[in-house]
């Protein structure tokens, strides 16, 4: 295999990403054991077998998510800055003009991505920064970035992750004003008794926080109307920027969902699993007993039960009853006395089984049903994805148990389609904001037409599940 050994080649296999001699010696530090010692504890407070095929390396691959995604703790905005400074004519003291054409200098839709320091879930961010330069230097564009990226790299909430990165770069670049605008949004996983009565469920919550230095400190500052102008197109107004404070507690969905109707072995959740999350928040080099994160490892565990490992098959059978006349009409009924029925977009949430993230969105169903018959209802086909999708797993096995579970209740001939967005593709080093995986399985007269294929893959629409930045 040349200059790349097998062992490297399947290093960078294993974890989707190239890998340098650093991250392989990951694996033996002290944080990463104590990572994986802990993750192994939630498995098994799931039910899971930490030694099954597909767990085996789960919690290796949480740690190193978990440590790359904290990895700003580690990082000092000195050290990028310092350097990227460069000289320019025609910036003064003051707040400058660059050749008489303005000084404002902005840096817009940065993707970045954080760890929601109250239930450790990962959250998107679209980052604007600008700044007014002085002292005749300007900064290099990409350090704005790296610098957002140094505090977004930690366990944070949108307002302090706005004010810290413009603090950290008004004290290392210097300039006249600062201004940095966040669009954050939290995924709002449902829990497995609320989405079926919920049907409306929206996945996500969305906010907008600013902050500025300088000359941008003052929110009705004239400067603020030159950065808001250059984002109007992006749907960033002053109306939406949320005034200080007010966000309390209302950004994280572990909050404000701790009303809602909660089952009673979540309402107490596994003492192991809880002192577990806590060393892993120590692991990374936080106070479990911060003020803002004494609730998190409760948090976690009562949305990680979402996912528990039970036998609730028997929960299922009933939808079986009364389908056995439509199987047994299909075993001599000709293709031409059937009609091709499909059930679209029906939602689904789950969780990856190698990283612990979640991974979300629609299920598309086709069938041929005999003339003279009902197809089957949506809510069944649901119900099977939601049965399916509330477990650790893989796309590709989901996909695969939909389609069987549906054969099994209709008898054949049955196509399912599945568009997901992953979590894991952003919140890892690959950071591949806006990627779709879509998986297909097909049974019975599906898997040998074509033509029957191609029909149902044009009825479904476009952009189903778009990415939301």
């Amino acid at each position: 295999m040349g200059a790349l050994d097998e062992g490297h080649f399947c290093a960078d296999l294993e974890n989707g990403m190239k890998l340098d001699i650093s991250d392989l010696g990951l694996e033996k530090k002290p944080e990463t054991i104590a990572i994986e010692d802990a993750v192994k504890v939630l498995l098994q407070g799931l039910g899971e077998d930490v030694n099954r095929e597909g767990l085996k390396k789960t919690p290796l691959r949480v740690a190193k998510a978990l440590r790359e995604g904290t990895r700003g703790y580690k990082q000092k905005v000195k050290d990028i800055v310092q350097g990227a400074l460069f000289p320019e004519v025609g910036f003064h003291d003051g707040a400058g003009h660059a050749g008489g054409a303005g000084g404002l200098v902005i840096v817009r839709d940065l993707d970045l991505f954080s760890y929601c320091e109250s239930c450790l879930l990962p959250f998107q961010v679209k980052c604007h920064v600008g700044y007014v330069p002085s002292g005749q230097r300007v900064v290099g564009l990409s350090k704005l970035s790296r610098v957002a990226d140094i505090f977004a790299k930690r366990l944070q909430d949108p307002q302090r992750l706005a004010d810290e990165v413009c603090s950290a770069l008004h004290h290392g670049i210097k300039p006249a004003g600062v201004a940095v605008i966040l669009q954050c949004f939290h995924i709002h996983f449902p829990n497995l008794e609320s989405i079926f009565l919920d049907s409306k469920h929206q996945g996500w919550v969305k906010v907008l926080v600013s902050s500025g230095s300088g000359v941008f400190e003052n929110e009705n500052a004239v400067a603020w109307s030159d950065f808001l102008g250059l984002l109007k197109f992006r749907g960033v107004t002053v109306e939406k920027i949320l005034i200080r404070d007010s966000t309390e507690q209302s950004w994280c969905p572990s909050y404000s969902s701790s009303g809602a109707k909660i089952s009673p072995e979540l309402v107490a959740p596994n003492p192991g699993m809880v002192a577990a999350v806590a060393s892993i928040l120590r692991s990374l080099g936080e106070d479990p007993l911060r003020k803002e994160l004494v609730e998190t490892p409760t948090h976690f565990v009562r949305w990680l039960m979402n996912f528990q490992n039970t036998n609730l098959e028997m929960k299922l059978n009933g939808f079986a009853c009364g389908r056995t006349d439509l199987k047994r009409s299909r075993e001599v009924c000709s293709h031409n006395n059937e009609q091709m029925h499909s059930e679209l977009n029906l939602s689904f949430w789950s969780q990856c089984e190698h990283h612990l993230l979640p991974f979300h969105g629609v299920v598309h169903i086709g069938y041929f049903c005999p003339e003279g018959f009902n197809p089957i209802g949506k809510t069944l086909l649901q119900s099977i994805v939601h049965f399916y999708g509330f477990k650790l797993q893989v796309q590709e096995r989901l996909t695969r148990q939909i389609a069987e579970m549906v054969s099994s209740i209709l008898g054949g001939d049955i196509m399912v389609v599945v568009e997901a967005n992953h979590t894991c593709m952003i919140s890892r080093g690959i950071e591949k904001f806006g990627s779709n995986t879509a998986t297909i399985a097909v049974l019975g007269r599906f898997s040998t037409d074509p033509a029957a294929r191609a029909m149902f893959l044009q009825s479904i629409p476009n952009s189903t599940t778009s990415g939301i930045l």
